[in-house]
């Protein structure tokens, strides 16, 4: 606050003739009063107390030998917790000033209490400034609130207006969000007990809570009283569970507040702190939705291109079949056409032999060419023998080789050919559900026979 600067003062020497006006008389009393009582408490009795239709309120404090004049207007009485009436002992905090139309010395109240508070209060500043110094007010200390609770804990009155505030913020914004409600008094003797047992209880749910709201309404000093209580503030700082403390209304202030994890001005706004806006919440779902779809239409799209690639790679197992079995069918021709000339060829040296012997008729060389001959068609027979043995085993290991590669070994792995009959053997294979509609009759090859089958509509 800037200070203010005193009315100029001209001077008092009646000589000079300036002489000062009541108004400036009253103006530097009240910058002087001002200045010198900023903040003041004051008790007494209040009589004359009156309500004017500007929600202004005047009375008058005093004692045995003395009275105040105060005046509390209408933008601070509404936080008043208590009615006001004549003979009722009071302390009042403001500023003394003075009111330079009548010049009368006033006293500016922003609050008034019950003066049986005074003690409360001397209390509660002690045993606030003790937590303080313990560090359980500490920022460091305070835990972050779940931005998604799944189960609430409200700790508060039955019958409270509080109660009702907080469930009814909590089924707007969060309606799925679980809430138990644990009852205890607020107020009086036993209120501190049930706070304390209500923790207990919370932290031994099965599910436990996510986080506790305490709530209560407004009230006096001495009504809030159990929310200011050494054992309930060290309950809270203690409690395992992040804690919102609504206690009272915007200009309530209580050790329970100061401890709490979080603190809220009204119940209603414990309730916000606690649940996110489901209507935020599922903008913001749809709009992950629709960036997922988005990018699992786009790798499906890449999915299906590789796919068609690597199909049209691809061999069907009948074309496969049909190329193996026309390699076969040549390699055999290939080996008859080579037996077939081979013996062609020992054919024409044999009857070159016997025209030779024809021609040679000495008996002695037709004796050395019987021997030779035998022995010629000894080796012929050799021969033949070892060149059947040799293609019959790159026969056998031709076959081997197709049956490697055969669809039949295939089938007895359990798969199965699906064609169309179209009066060959294996009719026409079918590749794609395209290729069949509703009323088709299909053919399935197995490893020990065929299946025939209908296409039903869907």
């Amino acid at each position: 606050m800037q200070p203010r600067r005193a009315p100029t003062v001209r001077p008092t020497d009646h000589s000079t003739g300036q002489v000062r006006t009541v108004s400036q008389v009253n103006a530097e009393a009240r910058f002087f009063i001002e200045e010198r009582f900023r903040l003041v408490w004051v008790q007494g009795e209040i009589s004359n107390f009156r309500r004017y239709s500007s929600g202004h309120w005047y009375f008058t404090l005093k004692d045995d030998r003395a009275q105040l004049r105060c005046v509390l207007f209408a933008n601070r009485n509404r936080f008043v917790r208590f009615s006001p009436e004549n003979g009722t002992e009071a302390i009042v905090r403001g500023h003394l000033s003075l009111y330079e139309g009548r010049g009368d010395f006033q006293a500016i109240v922003d609050h008034i209490e019950p003066a049986g508070e005074g003690a409360l209060r001397a209390a509660f500043e002690r045993l606030k400034a003790k937590l303080a110094a313990e560090g359980l007010f500490a920022a460091q200390r305070k835990r972050p609130l779940p931005r998604f609770p799944r189960h609430i804990a409200v700790i508060s009155s039955r019958d409270g207006a509080a109660l009702r505030d907080v469930l009814a913020v909590v089924r707007r914004r969060f309606a799925c969000v679980r809430v138990t409600c644990f009852y205890v008094a607020v107020q009086g003797f036993e209120a501190a007990g049930q706070i304390l047992a209500a923790f207990d209880r919370a932290e031994r749910m099965r599910q436990a809570p996510d986080v506790i709201v305490i709530t209560r309404g407004g009230g006096t000093l001495e009504d809030l009283a159990a929310f200011n209580l050494e054992s309930v503030a060290r309950r809270i700082a203690a409690a395992r569970i992040p804690v919102v403390a609504a206690i009272g209304h915007e200009t309530d202030v209580t050790l329970a507040d100061f401890v709490a994890d979080r603190r809220a001005p009204t119940p209603s706004a414990a309730a916000e702190m606690v649940t996110p806006d489901s209507v935020e919440v599922l903008a913001r779902l749809a709009g992950l939705e629709a960036a997922l779809a988005s990018r699992l239409a786009a790798r499906m799209a890449l999915r299906r291109s590789l796919l068609a690639a690597v199909q049209r790679r691809l061999v069907h197992p009948g074309r496969a079949l049909q190329q193996r079995m026309q390699r076969n069918d040549e390699l055999a021709e290939r080996l008859a056409a080579g037996l077939h000339a081979n013996l062609q060829r020992t054919r024409t040296a044999l009857r070159h032999q016997g025209e030779l012997l024809l021609r040679a008729s000495p008996l002695q060389r037709l004796g050395i060419a019987h021997q030779s001959v035998e022995r010629l068609q000894g080796r012929l027979a050799a021969a033949a023998a070892n060149n059947r043995e040799r293609a019959g085993a790159s026969v056998a290991a031709l076959a081997r080789a197709l049956n490697a590669v055969s669809p039949l070994a295939t089938l007895e792995r359990g798969y199965a050919i699906v064609a169309k009959p179209d009066g060959s053997r294996w009719g026409r294979p079918i590749t794609s559900t395209a290729q069949a509609q509703g009323g088709d009759t299909i053919v399935a090859h197995l490893a020990d026979g065929t299946l025939h089958a209908r296409i039903e509509d869907d």
